[in-house]
């Protein structure tokens, strides 16, 4: 009986230390990463939420992750805010916050980066520590490591490393450019359609042009731009050879056949080679027309000029005219004063048969003189 009551009193003594023991225990498992990595059902601690293998495994103070998927977030410590799907999301990151990885090894070496969004398979995959970057697609944003600030949308678009400031919608981009937006591939996309342009007014607009490679922009006119400033002198002559014609494009590239008025490109090419703009084969592609009328505003200076100075010229004439005139009627009056007062005197004096032919001699003088 004695026996008994001390195997009693000994369990109740070991069930009470057991349940003392268990809470110890679970704060162990609760803080120790190994026990972390059988969680696979879904878990919440620390305002965290994971479910997969190893998710967020080594996290200390992070807080508000969310981490879906093997080895999601696992090397994170204290970053905070990350939204990790996918196995291997935003596998290394340690401090980074704010970032968001959809897809397999998406922001896989991403550290200290912030504010990142990649959707998509591998999509940045290789950041380290750029920030606020947004890339969508299997392999969008790739390459790049520490460029910040981009925008890549569509499968294995821009393979950037350090740039940062780009637009990358379906095109590669360049590894280390910056601020520049590429839209489509030349080999895939021939046609580009843009609302809200055509009809537009742009009252204090310059004109677009383009380049073989589409890259668009504007020319510029200011002397910071320039260098070797000289006259256009005799250059612009090459225009007088040009030969304008009518034509239409060849039915595939106008069905409607309208007509045109312009140049051939080839012609022109002939006369002045500086005066075409080449494709990507380095063949004459279209005329420059900017600059044949650069060149026909310098042939008409030029002649703008002549015609001033032949108007000058018979401005001089004229007026030379009109005072050899002016001075020719003075003579005139002058000689008809002296005329009447010869044949006053002559009449008062009633002259002979000598004095008339003498009268007669002054008067022809006269007319003679005037002639």
């Amino acid at each position: 009986m004695k026996m008994t009551t001390s195997v009693k009193k000994f369990n109740n003594r070991a069930r009470l230390r057991l349940f003392l023991l268990i809470p110890f225990v679970l704060a162990w498992l609760a803080l120790s990463p190994q026990a972390r990595a059988v969680c696979q059902e879904g878990c919440l601690t620390n305002e965290n939420t994971v479910l997969g293998d190893d998710a967020l495994l080594n996290n200390t103070t992070g807080n508000n992750n969310t981490a879906t998927g093997a080895s999601a977030l696992q090397n994170n410590t204290i970053g905070s805010a990350n939204t990790a799907t996918g196995a291997n999301a935003l596998y290394s990151n340690d401090t980074g916050q704010a970032n968001t990885a959809n897809g397999l090894d998406a922001l896989y070496y991403n550290t200290t980066g912030n504010n990142n969004s990649a959707t998509g398979v591998s999509a940045l995959i290789l950041n380290t520590s750029g920030h606020d970057n947004t890339a969508e697609g299997v392999l969008a944003l790739a390459s790049n490591t520490t460029g910040s600030f981009n925008i890549v949308l569509g499968s294995h678009a821009g393979f950037l490393t350090t740039g940062s400031k780009n637009i990358d919608i379906g095109n590669p981009g360049h590894a280390g450019e910056s601020s520049t937006i590429r839209i489509g591939r030349l080999e895939d996309h021939t046609a580009t359609f843009i609302a809200g342009i055509s009809g537009a007014t742009v009252p204090r607009g310059v004109a677009v042009i383009v380049d073989a490679n589409g890259h668009l922009g504007t020319t510029t006119s200011s002397a910071r731009s320039k260098e070797a400033i000289k006259p256009m002198d005799k250059a612009s002559e090459a225009i007088h050879a040009l030969k304008p014609v009518t034509f239409r494009y060849k039915q595939e590239l106008d069905p409607e056949g309208i007509p045109q008025f312009g140049l051939v490109a080839e012609d022109v090419e002939k006369v002045n080679p500086d005066l075409v703009a080449r494709d990507d084969q380095g063949k004459p592609y279209t005329v420059r027309y900017e600059a044949v009328n650069a060149m026909l505003l310098n042939e008409f200076l030029k002649e703008h000029r002549k015609v001033a100075e032949q108007e000058a010229t018979i401005t001089e004439l004229k007026a030379e005219l009109r005072a050899t005139a002016t001075r020719q009627q003075k003579q005139i009056d002058a000689l008809t004063a002296s005329l009447q007062k010869v044949n006053a005197q002559m009449a008062a004096a009633s002259p002979s048969h000598g004095e008339l032919e003498a009268s007669k001699r002054v008067s022809q003088t006269v007319v003679l003189n005037n002639r």
